[in-house]
């Protein structure tokens, strides 16, 4: 039987950095503030009325359920890191729980790890749903099938972490993979978490579709904008909109193969354009689609925000978020690398299967030390 990892040297200074840890967290998250504010949702909760209004009661349900979870893990959370010093010595009286105390000590470092993970995400937008669109870049054929693998890549990503995921629109390539598709990521964080991913996903392989299997170079882009709920923070003119209606492609049933349901918005201002064939009634699509628009325009908004505080910074940081971000080498080595923060894995299967974690997590870690 494998000996316990933690010796009472080791668990001791686990303990001691888990404590330490507690400090800024407390002071960021404000229990007793976060306690008020919970307090007072519930209030608005039980006031009569509150239900009749959906999107105010969604908003706020969704607010008192985020804001009591941050509540309940730090409290939980803080009870447990004081029991830890007595069970630090009790399995040094006993070594039989010293296996108990490892279990114990990992579940409180992951705890730490996952509400510093929370102070990352101050953003207007980061707690809320994300609207994701993978494009495909230059490479031809190749590039289309790399953006196919990007799009299964990050909507796996987005299941592994429990998000719901809705597939809005698809356009197929030519010959195989696909030229654009843009999906719903809805759950906690989902914005602030996929903030990382936006930029170009370089490949190298050996081209399945050239018939001297050459060494292929491609590219995908990947665009986030946020899910802007309430429909006045983004005004848009009718005036500047173009609106096109086609026949859907893909998957959908008779109905869709057989009407021009399918919605196709260009914002003339900004030459933005959004589409969308999933739904089955033109009138939904177009919803849809406006919903989509509005969260593009929010963040080209956010975006000029960001541009404009680098500037009074004088900093000199890349704010395109066209750049290349990672590469992901699958001949004559297998290798992903993040070009930010030169995270490297190994197991680039892994990665294209959707461990994504450690490149986000080091990316998000990246951009709040340089703020």
């Amino acid at each position: 039987m494998p000996q316990p990892s933690t010796t009472r040297q080791s668990a001791a200074q686990r303990v001691a950095a888990i404590q330490e840890a507690l400090g800024p967290l407390r002071a960021s998250l404000d229990p007793d503030a976060l306690a008020e504010r919970v307090s007072s949702l519930e209030a608005e909760m039980q006031e009569p009325g509150f239900w009749d209004d959906n999107d105010r009661a969604s908003r706020t349900s969704s607010e008192h359920s985020r804001a009591s979870r941050r509540l309940e893990t730090f409290r939980s959370l803080a009870t447990d890191v004081e029991d830890l010093e007595g069970l630090v010595e009790l399995a040094d009286e006993d070594e039989s729980m010293a296996a108990e105390l490892d279990t114990q000590i990992a579940s409180a470092e992951e705890r730490v790890q996952a509400l510093e993970m929370e102070r990352l995400f101050s953003g207007r937008y980061d707690a809320g749903d994300a609207l994701v669109t993978v494009n495909a870049g230059a490479g031809g054929t190749d590039a289309q099938d790399w953006a196919e693998m990007v799009l299964r890549m990050e909507m796996r990503w987005a299941e592994k972490r429990g998000f719901d995921v809705e597939l809005l629109e698809v356009s197929p390539g030519e010959e195989a993979g696909i030229k654009s598709a843009t999906f719903l990521a809805k759950g906690e964080n989902a914005y602030g978490l996929y903030k990382a991913e936006r930029g170009v996903h370089r490949l190298v392989r050996l081209s399945p579709f050239d018939a001297a299997n050459r060494r292929q170079t491609s590219f995908a882009g990947l665009e986030v904008a946020p899910v802007v709920e309430d429909a006045a923070e983004v005004v848009i003119d009718d005036d500047d909109l173009q609106v096109d209606t086609y026949r859907a492609s893909g998957a959908g049933g008779q109905h869709v193969n057989k009407t021009d349901s399918a919605v196709r918005i260009t914002h003339r201002p900004t030459g933005i354009v959004v589409q969308c064939q999933n739904e089955r009634s033109q009138s939904a699509n177009r919803q849809t689609a406006m919903g989509m628009l509005r969260s593009k325009l929010a963040e080209l908004e956010e975006r000029k925000r960001q541009e404009e505080i680098a500037r009074e910074k004088g900093d000199a940081q890349d704010v395109n978020f066209g750049s290349q971000i990672r590469s992901y080498v699958l001949h004559p080595y297998t290798m992903v690398k993040d070009h930010r923060t030169n995270v490297e894995a190994g197991n680039a299967q892994g990665v294209l299967d959707g461990d994504l974690d450690p490149f986000v997590r080091a990316e998000l870690l990246r951009e709040a030390g340089a703020t």
